[in-house]
């Protein structure tokens, strides 16, 4: 009971303590403690949060405080200055295709998109393009989160707006700097741009991976064609649902490799789910039916669904590609400098500000959308190209070379331990340009580019012979030092500057020579002896760089082409031969424009009055001749289908035959052709120089059959007036005198009339001749004048040999041609001309006595003294054995025709200076002193005056032998020609065509072939 009651008065009693207030008393304390630390940590917050709003507010305003405030003309420059391809055309506006770019890029229009790829790349990359203002909250806290909790991304937290400020005003450095920039910028783009424009934008920058070439692309325009061979606005369904994918990893979803070809199966996956989540974003969007959806989901990448590859102007225009690039390069460059205020000579004192300039401009060449018109004639270029081709492996030369390092040894091949070697084509390089205008309408750079990508059209290789018109025979006739008609003579030359030799090729001289045979036959030394005569004068500044030319020396081997310039630049200069002596700086680049039409750059040609009209007729009339029978190209006339084309040319070879020219110009164009190594090294000998004159041939009748208007003028040089034709002694280039006439010597040319000679020649002085020893020496006093040459004879006047210095042996060996013309000329005596030692001494001696002498039914016949100054024989007669002798003939032969008498006969040697040999041994004929009865044949008195005829007749025969190229000292005979009727009546291409038939040249095609000599042609 009592454990009852304790139990109850222990027992808390609810009810009393509220009654009390306990409860209520310590519940209120309680709750108090709570509000108050509730209530504390409720202002902290607040207090916390605009102090963070603050920091935050305080931090975004730090980043942003440099990035100044844009105009919307600056953001609009700014946002479509996106990169785009420049792209070239040939001259009338086919285009010639692409500039080679890291980055191909064509801009288009919005409303040429097709709507499934707008929709697709709308719900791809940004769900809220349409509602927000540049900027989603929520999306940026979402990226925020995920980047603080390391978490992986799943969406971005940037809006289609933001991602075109990144590309195009800002950088893709990650930092919350440029993340606020890019925020506030964004804000700013939507409050001048619709929603249209920025869409169009993004559309043209974004890049999508590669092309079926294997190119970088970027825009959905460069995507559509290169990726399914569409437009953008033919894309379909899948189509579009692919490319929109593909920014997210442009490499990773393309469906090409770098080379263009198709990826395998397995790594086409990835691009086809990443296609597959873009058509499920459509249909959540209710862009798309599921019906759309179902079927697209359907469609599969292969090579039949794919783009095939396309021809691009570095593949199908290598040439074209690399040297418009370089030449557009150029010209972009001084663009930019003058733009920004900078000169040429700011960046050639400032190597850091030229280097940046060169990168300046290969980024706008690349990725600036410049239009860049060129003079290239599509025809033109791609039929020269097709003859360019046409010489395959078969028909084309090549050669093996070792292969070397730097120090020019040899290297050997680790593996076979033999030296390395390496196959090299032949080269060639070729301009066609309109003389009027400059423009270069086609080229070829090589025989194949790709094994060798070296434009030879633009190479600096030595010219040979093709300077002589330009800085030689030019510039002399329009300074009045030099005409068609001089004469030099082709005879040992050394240059006055080091005294080394100057050489022809083929080896040999040619004695005396006129300006238009020297250039017809390609002959060094006068051409050489020509520009020394001029050099002071400085040729090479007043005409060679007027014409274009980079450079030009005044060094006497300069003369023979032995410094090097382009295939173009030797052409410019024959198309202002061509232009009548205007010259029209050559181009290929006609007009640079910006993708909005603005010109950037226009060709303004120059034009400089290089060459009087006079002087370049002439040059040209002479290099007509070239082309003609004798010349250095005469089988071009026969390979050309319009042999009627007034065609004006020079060959050219250089020393040891490394480069190979032939140029040539007509009243519309030039056309220049080289062929060589690019390496250097002798061409094949075997018809090297034809080879080049073939190739120029053909690209002439090709391009005739294509442009027929351009390449087969129906008009010729004409002359301008001014000229006059004059008749010049061929061995002075003065007026021809009676005497030089009489002799055949006399030929006819053109003048400048200004310059045209006006004193008569008085080289020739006329006499009395003898032979001695097949020489023609004037007659001495004592000299017998039977043995005189009937109609008397000819020599060089002392004087005149004298003051061209014509005095030496080894020059007057070769001084008077080897040809029949000049059969009745010969030197004086040489005592009379200085130093040489005398041809002809007295010895104070008869003359040896002849030899064997023996007889026939009509000749008698012996051997010739052995005496140096015999000029003839006397043939004695006597009747009987015992008989005093009796002059019956005198020859200046070593025979006598007669008439059969009997008797005992026997010859005396006659020498210069009158005196006679002894008897020769005696030869009888028939019976002589036997009866009357017994005897028979005629009387020997009717041998002397027949035997005298026959003797004269002989005699002319005999003269024919003389050598009258030689001096008179040489004793070797003469070359035996039996007939001197072509000296008068032969015209003067054969004339100068049988002059190099004799002794120096070997064969037709050693006449033909171009000349060099110490160094060139």
């Amino acid at each position: 009971m009592s454990n009852n009651q304790k139990n109850g008065r222990n027992k808390l009693d609810f009810r009393s303590l509220w009654k009390k207030g306990s409860i209520q008393k310590n519940s209120r304390i309680t709750y108090d403690v709570v509000w108050n630390v509730l209530l504390f940590f409720i202002i902290i917050g607040v207090i916390g949060l605009f102090f963070a709003g603050g920091v935050g507010a305080g931090y975004f305003a730090s980043l942003v405080k440099d990035e100044p405030i844009r105009s919307k003309e600056e953001m609009k420059e700014n946002i479509y200055n996106y990169s785009e391809t420049s792209t070239m055309f040939f001259t009338g506006g086919p285009e010639i295709g692409d500039v080679s770019s890291d980055l191909y890029r064509e801009e288009v229009k919005l409303g040429e998109v097709s709507s499934y790829l707008k929709n697709a790349v709308v719900a791809t990359e940004d769900e809220y393009f349409k509602e927000h203002k540049g900027v989603v909250p929520k999306a940026i806290m979402r990226a925020v989160v995920q980047e603080v909790t390391n978490s992986s991304v799943k969406t971005g937290g940037s809006t289609l707006t933001q991602q075109l400020v990144k590309n195009q005003i800002l950088t893709n450095e990650v930092s919350f700097e440029r993340k606020a920039k890019e925020m506030l910028l964004a804000l700013r783009v939507e409050r001048f741009f619709d929603k249209d424009e920025i869409l169009e934008a993004y559309l043209n920058i974004v890049p999508f991976g590669r092309n079926s070439n294997g190119q970088n692309i970027a825009g959905v325009q460069t995507a559509a064609q290169g990726i399914f061979g569409v437009s953008a606005n033919e894309l379909s369904l899948p189509q579009a649902a692919f490319i929109a994918g593909l920014p997210q990893a442009p490499f990773g979803y393309t469906p090409f490799n770098n080379d263009g070809t198709v990826k395998s199966q397995e790594e086409l996956e990835p691009g086809i789910d990443r296609m597959h989540e873009v058509l499920e974003r459509m249909l959540e969007a209710e862009y798309i039916t599921k019906a759309e959806y179902d079927t697209a989901m359907d469609f599969q990448l292969s090579k039949e669904t794919l783009a095939e590859p396309k021809a691009t102007a570095n593949s199908k225009y290598p040439a074209i590609n690399q040297e418009i690039q370089t030449r557009a390069k150029e010209k972009i460059k001084k663009y930019l400098i003058k733009e920004n205020g900078h000169t040429a000579e700011d960046l050639a004192e400032d190597e850091e500000l030229r280097k940046e300039y060169e990168e300046l401009a290969e980024r706008e060449l690349t990725t600036g959308g410049y239009q860049i018109h060129t003079t290239l004639d599509k025809k033109i270029y791609e039929t020269m190209d097709k003859v360019r081709a046409a010489y395959n492996n078969d028909s084309w030369p090549g050669r093996t070379d070792y292969v070397k390092d730097e120090n020019n040894n040899r290297v050997v091949d680790e593996e076979t331990g033999k030296y390395k070697t390496v196959y090299r084509k032949l080269q060639l390089g070729s301009v066609l340009l309109e003389n009027s205008t400059g423009r270069i309408l086609g080229f070829i750079g090589g025989i194949d580019f790709e094994d060798n990508q070296v434009n030879h059209a633009n190479s600096q290789r030595l010219v040979g012979s093709t300077i002589k018109p330009l800085l030689v025979y030019g510039p002399s006739i329009d300074l009045g030092a030099g005409q068609p008609g001089s004469v030099y003579a082709d005879v040992p030359y050394k240059y006055r500057e080091n005294g080394k030799p100057v050489n022809n090729y083929p080896k040999g001289y040619h004695g005396f020579v006129s300006m238009r045979q020297a250039l017809l036959k390609s002959y060094n030394i006068p051409a050489a002896k020509q520009f020394y005569k001029i050099k002071d004068q400085k040729p090479a500044e007043n005409y060679l760089m007027k014409m274009g030319f980079p450079y030009g020396h005044n060094y006497e081997s300069s003369a023979l082409g032995t410094d090097g310039y382009t295939v173009e630049t030797n052409a410019n200069g024959y198309s202002t031969l061509g232009n009548m002596g205007k010259y029209v700086d050559a181009f290929m680049i006609e007009k640079i424009e910006t993708r909005d039409g603005e010109t950037v750059y226009e060709h303004k040609s120059k034009q400089n009055d290089v060459f009087s009209p006079q002087a370049a007729y002439l040059t040209l009339d002479m290099m007509r001749d070239v082309l003609k029978p004798g010349g250095t190209a005469s089988m071009v006339k026969g390979l050309l289908n319009n042999r009627g084309v007034d065609w004006a040319g020079k060959t050219g070879t250089s020393n040891n035959r490394v480069d190979s020219w032939f140029m040539a110009t007509n009243p519309n164009v030039t056309v220049g052709m080289w062929t060589g190594y690019s390496v250097g090294g002798a061409i094949p000998q075997n018809d090297y120089y034809k080879r080049t004159q073939r190739l120029w041939s053909d690209v002439v009748n090709a391009v005739s059959k294509v442009q027929p208007e351009l390449m087969i003028p129906d008009k010729r040089f004409e002359s301008p007036g001014g000229l006059v034709t004059r008749s010049y002694c061929a061995t002075s280039g003065l007026l021809a005198s009676d005497l030089c006439s009489s002799l055949g010597l006399a030929k006819q040319d053109l003048y400048y009339a200004k310059y045209a000679p006006t004193k008569v020649d008085d080289s020739l002085i006329g006499g009395d001749f003898v032979s001695v020893k097949g020489k023609i020496v004037q007659a001495g006093p004592n000299t017998p004048r039977e043995f005189i040459k009937d109609g008397g004879g000819v020599t060089l006047s002392p004087e005149f040999l004298k003051e061209n210095g014509y005095t030496s042996k080894e020059i007057l060996r070769h001084l008077i041609p080897d040809t029949s013309r000049w059969n009745k000329v010969t030197l004086p005596s040489s005592s009379s001309i200085g130093s040489t030692a005398s041809s002809i001494d007295n010895d104070g001696q008869a003359p040896a006595v002849p030899k064997s002498v023996s007889a026939n039914s009509s000749t008698i016949s012996w051997n010739p003294s052995a005496s140096k100054d015999v000029v003839g024989y006397r043939v004695y007669q006597a009747s009987t054995p015992g008989g005093s002798f009796s002059l019956v003939g005198s020859t200046r032969k070593t025979s006598l025709p007669f008439s059969g008498d009997e008797g005992i006969y026997a010859v005396r040697a006659v020498d210069y200076f009158g005196q006679s040999s002894g008897l020769s041994s005696t030869i009888t004929v028939g019976n002589p002193g036997a009866p009357a009865e017994e005897t028979s044949g005629n009387s020997g008195s009717e041998n002397d005056s027949g035997g005298s005829g026959d003797e004269d007749n002989s005699g002319d025969s005999d003269e024919e032998n003389e050598n009258n190229g030689s001096d008179s000292s040489n004793d070797d005979g003469g070359n035996n020609d039996s007939d001197d009727s072509n000296g008068d009546g032969s015209s003067e291409d054969s004339d100068e065509s049988s002059g190099d038939s004799g002794s120096n040249d070997s064969s037709e095609d050693n006449s033909s072939t171009d000349d060099n000599a110490d160094s060139v042609e």
